[in-house]
């Protein structure tokens, strides 16, 4: 019974707790079948991609690009001549691309979609409802006829065994996607996808990078032969890189004279009370490093600390367990999904979305008392995140990859051979770029004659990315590949050369 203190029951058809991306379209998918839903944020509308990773990152990435185009081809090479990045357009632009940090036109979008919104930190209290609390302390009560989504997404993971880590105040991928000025020196520790990504970034931006890697090669879930391309991009553009590295305590302090900022845009590390600082880096093998700022991108976790899931008998901080159609295991009847990060199927923002559309679909089907189709490859499946997840990593060269690597579906059992090729071989790449390295793999399972996944490495392979997904999920014959032919003189005729191997 609701007691006189408490907030009075509002009723929905459909209630999703994070309006980042998924959050976003699993309410969209809802809404546009007549449900009636509402979207609960405590932070921006838009969430984490819009604001503090894919879209700033790629918007201070794309300028690196473009120049390493332009810088590789004779004639346009020398138009644009040896001058760097211009830092403070660089910067503006991104800051354009992240709204400025304001969410006015997510929200407009949400109320031109017939989407509710509210404001606050919302947890579970029990079967079909959610507390929202707002920043002034008030209170909503909110109860699903239907369903609770959580797409709460992830958090960055700092590590505890780090002497003085709190004091040094680390970026995490929030500050490094948003920081206002280039630091002038900055020690980047961890060799995954964000650590690459923004120790490219700032590196044409000016800053003096080191890339802190405690393992002995780069992107260790991709092929190997990617890690080590971009290790060579990365060396290429002046970066510092060290493997077998260990941080094992970090020291901040202040430095004399007022926050220095040289003609570039790089600034010494400056805290807005505690003015300039820099810091110092404590090595495994008793060396030190000492640079402006540190950024860890050493993993994530899911946003689930604080979110009720103790109210439904599941324990706070724990990624959710879900099936095809996202519904999560261990709470009595299907009433509540997670979409997104917050499953650990694959931590991509197109991912996050596919899996909300396979949610909506499934949360209307159960509403309209209709039988999922949970077969793989099924509406209410969301079979990709295992057999068909495309990625792109933006680094100088760029990976693209979909599906398994080699030493997955060996793993994972499958018969297969990988059939390698230069891309530089390619006329197509020839014409792209003077002296284009870069390779390509496709990974072929013998027994079903289709291919399981593919690998390219290069300038500009994010656009072949699409073709090598549809082969991957649509479990296309490679005798009906060959007849898929490859525009001359294209990157893409590399399909071609692999093709053949295939075929013996």
């Amino acid at each position: 019974m609701t007691s006189p203190q408490s907030p009075a029951p509002e009723e929905f058809d459909v209630i999703v707790i994070g309006a980042g991306p998924t959050g976003e379209n699993v309410a969209d998918r809802t809404a546009a079948a007549g449900l009636r839903t509402v979207i609960v944020e405590s932070e921006l509308v838009g969430g984490e991609c819009s604001y503090w990773a894919c879209m700033p990152s790629k918007a201070l990435l794309r300028p690196v690009a473009a120049l390493a185009d332009a810088r590789a081809v004779a004639g346009s090479r020398e138009a644009v001549g040896g001058g760097a990045l211009d830092a403070a357009a660089v910067l503006a632009r991104r800051d354009s691309f992240a709204s400025h940090w304001q969410d006015d036109g997510q929200v407009r979008w949400l109320r031109d979609t017939g989407i509710e919104l509210a404001r606050g930190h919302g947890r579970l209290a029990g079967e079909r409802q959610v507390t929202v609390e707002s920043e002034d302390g008030g209170e909503r009560l909110l109860v699903a006829r239907h369903a609770v989504a959580i797409c709460t997404g992830s958090r960055p993971v700092l590590p505890r065994d780090v002497a003085g880590l709190a004091d040094a105040r680390p970026w995490t991928n929030r500050e490094a996607t948003g920081a206002p000025a280039v630091p002038r020196r900055l020690a980047v520790v961890g060799g995954g996808v964000v650590g690459v990504e923004l120790a490219t970034a700032w590196r044409a931006l000016g800053s003096e990078v080191v890339l802190l890697v405690r393992g002995s090669a780069l992107l260790p879930r991709t092929e190997p032969f990617a890690g080590e391309l971009v290790a060579d991009g990365l060396r290429d553009l002046g970066v510092d890189l060290r493997f077998g590295t260990e941080v094992t305590a970090l020291e901040r302090r202040a430095v004399d004279g007022a926050d220095r900022t040289d003609g570039a845009g790089r600034t010494d590390g400056a805290d807005p009370e505690d003015g300039p600082s820099e810091v110092t880096l404590t090595l495994g093998d008793g060396g030190r490093l000492t640079v402006d700022e540190v950024l860890y991108a050493t993993g994530r976790a899911p946003r689930t600390a604080d979110v009720g899931l103790e109210q439904v008998g599941l324990h706070p901080g724990d990624w959710l367990d879900v099936d095809d159609s996202c519904t999560v295991l261990g709470v009595d009847g299907a009433w509540l999904y997670a979409a997104g990060d917050v499953n650990h199927r694959a931590l991509l923002t197109h991912q996050g979305k596919y899996q909300a559309r396979i949610t909506g679909a499934a949360i209307v089907a159960r509403a309209q008392a209709r039988p999922l189709d949970t077969e793989r490859w099924g509406a209410h499946a969301a079979s990709a995140d295992s057999a068909g997840a495309p990625q792109v990593i933006f680094t100088q060269p760029e990976v693209a990859a979909v599906g398994l690597t080699l030493d997955a579906a060996e793993r994972a059992g499958l018969r297969v051979k990988a059939i390698d090729h230069d891309l530089g071989a390619v006329a197509g790449a020839s014409l792209y770029g003077d002296d284009y390295r870069g390779r390509a793999r496709v990974v072929f399972d013998l027994d079903r004659e289709v291919l399981v996944g593919a690998t390219f490495v290069g300038p500009g392979v994010s656009e072949l990315l699409h073709s090598a997904t549809i082969a991957v999920v649509g479990e296309v014959p490679i005798d009906r590949l060959w007849h898929a032919v490859p525009a001359y003189p294209t990157i893409s005729e590399v399909w071609l050369r692999l093709l053949e191997g295939c075929r013996g």
